[in-house]
This record gives C-alpha cells, sequence and structure tokens, in this order.
C-alpha cells in the first residue's frame, strides 16, 4: 500500500506544472499578447519568440509550438537554445509560440478509464479541446501577425510531452516534426502505446519526424522502449524517429540535457 501511494505521488509530481524551468533562465525580448479561446472558453496568453533579424528580413519562417510556455515555464530556456543554435548555424531560423499554462493537467491529458488518473486535478482528459484551440485559434492567430511557413514543429515534456505523442498519432497532420522528452505515457493505462500500431496503420503518407527521449525514472522508461520497438517493426517508411535513451538523466534532468540534439536532429533533417 505504502508503495502504491508514493508511486500515486510521483505521477502527480510528474503531471504538476514544468519542474525544468528554472528563475535564472534570462528572459530574451519576444512579443506577448492574450487571445479569447472559443474552444476553452477562456482567456489564454501566448508569448513569441523571434530570431535577432527578423526584423530587418522579409523571410517566412518556420513555426516551432510548446505549452508550457509561459515566462516562467520553459519558454526562456527554449527560445534562448533557438537562439543560440541558429547563431552557431546548427539549425535555420524559426519562431517560437509558447502558451502558457492555465489548467496543466486539464489540457495536456486525454480521457481516462484509470481512477487514479482521475485523481490528480479537479479536471482531466482536456488535450482534444487544447489541440482545437492550437489548430483553430492559434495557427491563424499566428499567421496573421508574423511571416511563417506551413512547416510547424512542437516540443514538450513529462505531461506536455504526452500531449506530443497523443498529437503525433491522433492528428498527425498538425505538424510536421514532434519532439517529446520523457512523455508520460503511463496515463490511462499507457493506451497510446497500446494503440500505437492501429494508430500507425492508418498514418499519412507525408512524411514525419518524431524524436523522443526516455530517463531512467521507472514509470516511464518501460514505455518510451516499448514505444521505440514498435516504431522498429512497423517500419513506416513515411516516418522519420529517433529514440535517445537516456539511463543516466532523471525526468527533471533529461529536458536540458537532451533539448539541443533533439532540436538539431529534427529541425535538420537528419536521418
Amino acid at each position: 500500500m505504502k508503495h502504491i501511494f508514493f508511486n500515486f505521488l510521483f505521477l502527480i509530481s510528474v503531471l504538476s506544472a514544468c519542474s525544468n524551468a528554472q528563475p535564472n533562465d534570462p528572459i530574451p525580448e519576444h512579443d506577448t499578447f492574450k487571445i479569447q479561446s472559443q474552444q476553452l472558453g477562456e482567456e489564454r496568453t501566448i508569448n513569441v519568440w523571434v530570431p535577432a533579424d527578423y526584423k530587418t528580413k522579409t523571410d517566412s519562417l518556420p513555426v516551432m509550438y510548446m505549452a508550457d510556455g509561459g515566462i516562467n515555464e520553459d519558454f526562456p530556456h527554449i527560445a534562448n537554445t533557438l537562439d543560440k543554435l541558429i547563431k552557431e548555424n546548427k539549425i535555420k531560423p524559426i519562431i517560437l509560440v509558447g502558451i502558457e499554462n492555465t489548467e496543466r493537467r486539464r489540457d495536456l491529458t486525454g480521457f481516462t478509464e484509470v481512477e487514479k488518473d482521475k485523481e490528480i486535478a479537479p479536471v482531466v482528459g482536456g488535450s482534444d479541446q487544447f489541440r482545437a484551440f492550437i489548430k483553430d485559434e492559434l495557427f491563424p492567430e499566428i499567421n496573421s501577425r508574423y511571416r511563417t511557413t506551413v512547416e510547424k514543429s512542437i516540443i514538450g515534456e513529462s505531461a506536455s510531452g504526452l500531449f506530443v505523442v497523443e498529437t503525433f498519432f491522433l492528428t498527425p497532420e498538425m505538424f510536421d516534426h514532434y519532439i517529446a522528452f520523457d512523455p508520460s505515457l503511463w496515463w490511462n493505462n499507457h493506451y497510446l502505446v497500446r494503440t500505437a500500431k492501429e494508430h500507425l496503420a492508418k498514418f499519412p503518407k507525408e512524411e514525419k519526424r518524431l524524436w523522443f527521449a526516455g530517463s531512467k525514472t521507472k514509470d516511464i522508461s518501460p514505455f518510451t522502449k516499448e514505444l521505440a520497438e514498435i516504431f522498429k517493426s512497423e517500419n513506416r517508411p513515411n516516418l522519420k524517429w529517433k529514440y535517445s535513451d537516456e539511463p543516466k538523466e532523471k525526468h527533471n534532468t533529461i529536458f536540458r540535457a537532451t533539448k539541443e540534439k533533439a532540436i538539431i536532429w529534427t529541425l535538420n533533417k537528419t536521418e
């Protein structure tokens, strides 16, 4: 019983507000605006970072989207990372769009039949609505405010990584590139892993790229490894994927430890 209790506390911590954001991350120059979402029935804060020379050029740029995108969340350190990689010519210029959280566990989780899952927050299972907000409301808003190409990426860790993988399987056409660090694939009795082959059988013909990583966290690593084995056995020619097994990393270190190689592999379309 004690093991179950502490295991449940761990799962709550995994789905809590992002633990990787640190107050000493320099806050880069950025735009902030609010959007009233009909899909979510609330106002949402959006943070946008553009490369340093965006205002002096006329190029249209691809866009990377992220939940956990508040100034006190992961937005600063990912924006700073993109800036560094662009200046080092390791990736091409890209725009970053961060979505600040309101009810994180609601937005980033899909449905669940597991009663313990339902105890982590007053409301869970809102990922469909959150996805509809991004697709139907945020995409058009970003395209109207900035010079964008059709190329889109999404990046996330933990519960946000769960949302990335769920979006990859349920609506793969939304993004071209998917990046997930230690995704909470245990959710709903590891439903996404159990149904992975079914979703891959209906996968679109367009090429998609997925990079995902698993730490040594025992409630996550078995499922990230299992998912990698499924991708290997299914061998979809239009899916370029890479699994980064990180047994030396913990759940709260894997994002920062692997973010650069994840972004470089994904955006450079490296085999």
